[in-house]
């Protein structure tokens, strides 16, 4: 996430860049891990923003239905698994894939145990970018429709969002992409995406 750190900061932005430990804790552990730290470091006095990629935007949803936030403004999510992804449930039972994936990973699935699909619609302003892109031909091969090598379009969207943009970007990349970026930096900005037919 550093191209894109650089590029808030450039704005006038704070970014606040924390990392966190995916394989090891679940959703509800990691929430907690990640987010509440990142919000104590965040300038007082300031309305917060989230930028996340993937996961990331589970972790916020996850922390904003056991958080109320006063000082949230915008939140922006990168490929988020918002309802759950289909990859997960075809591999969930493959030797080594909960090693790789951790908890978490084995959290994100369409079915029962999914948490993406425990949290309900979003209360908070929320914008969506989803990829149309695909670099690994055989994730995508799991997945119904267009997407972006792990997470189908129709899977980003989510009930009670305020903007969602689809873009031909990869899932492991988008975060990079300057056009991305600058669709970020707009919704941060001004609530909405440029859209082509704007």
């Amino acid at each position: 996430m550093e191209t894109l750190e650089k590029a808030l900061l450039e704005e006038g932005f704070s970014p606040i860049n924390e990392g966190y430990p995916s394989r090891d804790h679940t959703i509800e552990q990691l929430a907690d891990l990640a987010i509440k730290p990142a919000l104590e470091k965040c300038p007082k006095g300031k309305r917060v923003n989230f930028v996340t990629h993937s996961l990331g935007g589970i972790l916020v949803r996850q922390y904003l239905s056991k958080h109320d936030l006063a000082n949230l403004n915008r939140v922006v999510m990168l490929g988020p698994p918002n309802q759950g992804s289909e990859v997960v449930d075809k591999l969930r039972d493959i030797p080594g894939f909960h090693f790789i994936n951790g908890d978490a990973g084995m959290q994100l699935g369409t079915g029962e145990l999914s948490i993406p699909n425990t949290l309900g619609k979003a209360n908070f302003d929320v914008g969506i970018v989803a990829g149309t892109r695909s670099v690994n031909w055989i994730l995508s091969s799991m997945i119904p429709n267009t997407d972006d090598g792990k997470v189908s379009i129709e899977s980003t969207k989510l009930d009670g969002m305020n903007d969602h943009i689809e873009m031909p970007v990869t899932h492991p990349f988008m975060m990079k992409n300057d056009k991305v970026i600058a669709q970020v930096v707009n919704y941060l900005k001004h609530g909405s995406f440029e859209h082509a037919d704007n």
